[in-house]
């Protein structure tokens, strides 16, 4: 998808130089750069010994993902509440400072080799992680412009995924060195004060619910939380869809290590390639959401991102297993042998898919919850997230303890679930699947280039007029656009198969001629009467039908009508490089001669915004024809 003409159209990397989102940024870097590693070089530091316990090794490191995980259950809810009344830079920053307290405390832990104390610590990191979270994801909108949304989210994800990933190679490299104890306390305090740092540039984020009053029972309090997400289906769905990732996510990760060891046989080192490329995979999958989604919330990738999970997931099974070794082979052993490459792409593009699954459903809950309670709908999503990351630990030991699979077969079932959550989602909410399926036609058809789109309001109403050129200018126009639109759609083409469910779901308006369907005809503009005093975007097509001949042909009078009911601003639009292709009537009727073209370039050019009152057919067509030009 190309864009041009527009300063919406900047590369996301821009925004790493902006004060609105540049400290933001880099506070949650380090902050989830400190976690990882704490995290790696505590239980690192115990599985070889530098730090005693007198415990397993396996009872640790569960006992230690609990006491992670359970702040988010105990005191979401209160970080949600909190971050709807307060401030929220200032409420960053306070945050931060309790990070360097614990960070201090660690430190003192490390140098003194005091085990337990290092483990309770990290219930304090999980404090401090879950009242961070509702307010890290609450502020990007108030700081970003809508088309910024995508961009920002993805540049975040992308982030915390680095910053993962780099934490815990710090860890690795650090933890067992002589003097590794001493050297992780500095370096923990030292980040933590580097995070501080970064959140006291942050800009102002006033409160949305100043009047808010902060309960603290936590049972009632996540129970309530919980309800704000469900208030709209399609944003529980979201949540519901966001928390199995993160279900996915930790089934992954928590196996990578067997999965490494017991039938790759493979080494630390091939752990580190493994984890190494996932996390590559989200980041890279994270930056390319906003090129591949045209700068808006575009929700067709989120089914590409779910396809993507489920083949490379199941892939994962129909690896052969490596013969057994006296020793565990090393990652440049690993990556010699034939048919490893393809694990380490398997990998690779889980992360890349993941990516994509994830970053739009975060832009979505922003875009569409209440700015009142919308730190309290990511507070759910921390909530839901930590349950589903407890159902998956119980989903492993099911199936890999007390059923004895083996783990490409537990792979394999974690694909084969994730397309049945997928089918639900989508059957649920069709808006997914008939974004997927315009994203689709309007990537691999055509190359469409947008010119001027910010020329269409951001808010409020108003009436989009284009040249018909053929079945797919609907699809074309719906997929550029920032805003849903509802298009008015001749009833012949609003019944095509594959058509009809997009535009059924997109909420079209069919119409047929006053003659052939009077009635109808009366309840089209009703509705599109309906529509516009509602605040939404109306595009209608006024030659009525596809040119036959590639000129734009009379505009009817229908948009007079329109505009004298409810006098809106109306944008012209023009469809160029169409006309010969497989949809349109050149020569023949569409789609009844085979196809010539493919991936096409095609443009969509929007003019400057006319008043209702200029807004006569002749005027308007006038407009249309300057903007489309010589090109048909």
């Amino acid at each position: 998808m190309e864009n041009s003409g527009s300063p919406k159209d900047h590369s996301q990397f821009t925004l790493l130089g902006s004060k609105r989102f540049a400290p933001f940024f880099f506070t949650q870097f380090f902050g989830a750069f400190n976690d990882n590693v704490y995290k790696n070089s505590l239980m690192a530091m115990i599985t070889f010994g530098v730090l005693s316990s007198s415990a397993d090794l396996s009872l640790m490191n569960n006992l230690g993902a609990l006491l992670f995980i359970l702040p988010f259950f105990l005191f979401s809810a209160l970080a949600g509440q909190l971050s709807d009344k307060y401030e929220k830079s200032s409420l960053i920053r306070k945050i931060k400072l309790l990070e360097i307290v614990i960070m201090g405390l660690g430190a003192f832990a490390f140098i003194t080799g005091a085990t337990w104390g290092l483990m309770l610590l990290l219930f304090l990191m999980g404090t401090q992680s879950a009242f961070f979270g509702p307010v890290k994801y609450s502020i990007i909108p108030q700081h970003l412009d809508s088309h910024e949304l995508v961009g920002g989210n993805a540049l975040v994800e992308m982030g915390t995924f680095v910053a993962i990933l780099l934490g815990t190679l710090a860890a690795t490299s650090i933890a067992t060195t002589e003097n590794g104890a001493l050297i992780t306390g500095i370096a923990v305090v030292a980040v933590a004060i580097l995070g501080y740092g970064a959140s006291r540039a942050i800009p102002s984020a006033p409160s949305p619910s100043p009047e808010l009053k902060i309960h603290f029972n936590p049972l009632t309090e996540t129970w309530r939380t919980i309800g704000f997400a469900r208030e709209q289906r399609s944003i529980f769905l979201a949540v519901l869809a966001i928390s199995w990732f993160w279900f996915l996510g930790a089934a992954y990760l928590t196996q990578i290590y067997g999965f490494t060891s017991d039938i790759l046989k493979g080494d630390q080192s091939v752990v580190m390639i493994l984890l190494g490329t996932f996390s590559i995979g989200i980041a890279l999958g994270s930056l390319l959401c906003e090129r591949l989604s045209g700068h808006k919330v575009e929700l067709g990738l989120v089914p590409l991102g779910s396809i993507g999970l489920t083949i490379f997931g199941a892939d994962l099974f129909f690896h052969t297993a490596s013969p057994d070794s006296a020793t565990l082979i090393s990652a440049s052993q690993f990556l010699s042998q034939a048919g490893n490459l393809r694990i380490v792409f398997d990998f690779l593009m889980i992360g890349v898919f993941g990516g994509f699954y994830i970053v739009p459903l975060y832009a979505m809950i922003q875009a569409r919850s209440d700015e009142k309670h919308r730190s309290r709908i990511i507070a759910a999503i921390n909530i839901m997230n930590a349950l589903f990351m407890v159902f998956s630990a119980i989903t492993a030991i099911v199936f890999l303890g007390v059923l004895e699979w083996s783990i490409p077969e537990f792979f394999l079932l974690l694909a084969i679930l994730n397309a049945l959550v997928a089918i639900y989602i989508y059957r649920t909410i069709p808006e997914f699947a008939m974004r997927f399926i315009i994203w689709v036609i309007t990537h691999t058809v055509y190359r469409v280039r947008h010119i001027n789109l910010d020329n269409i309001p951001d808010e409020g109403a108003c009436v989009l007029v284009c040249n018909h050129v053929s079945f797919m200018d609907a699809l074309i126009i719906g997929g550029a656009c920032r805003r849903p639109v509802r298009f008015v759609t001749f009833k012949p083409i609003y019944h095509l198969p594959v058509l009809n469910f997009v535009f059924r779901t997109a909420k079209a308006i069919p119409i047929d001629s006053k003659k052939a369907d009077p009635e109808g005809y009366e309840r089209a503009f009703a509705q599109i009467r309906e529509e516009l005093q509602a605040g939404e975007v109306v595009c209608i097509f006024p030659e009525g039908k596809l040119t036959t001949d590639g000129e734009i042909d009379e505009f009817k009078n229908g948009v007079s009508r329109i505009l004298e009911e409810t006098p809106v601003p109306v944008v012209p639009m023009a469809l160029r490089g169409l006309w010969g292709s497989f949809f349109s009537h050149m020569g023949k009727p569409a789609m009844t001669r085979w196809p010539k073209r493919f991936w096409s370039k095609v443009d969509l050019v929007a003019g400057e915004v006319v008043s209702a009152e200029q807004a006569t057919p002749a005027h308007l067509k006038a407009k249309v024809e300057e903007l489309r030009g010589d090109q048909r």
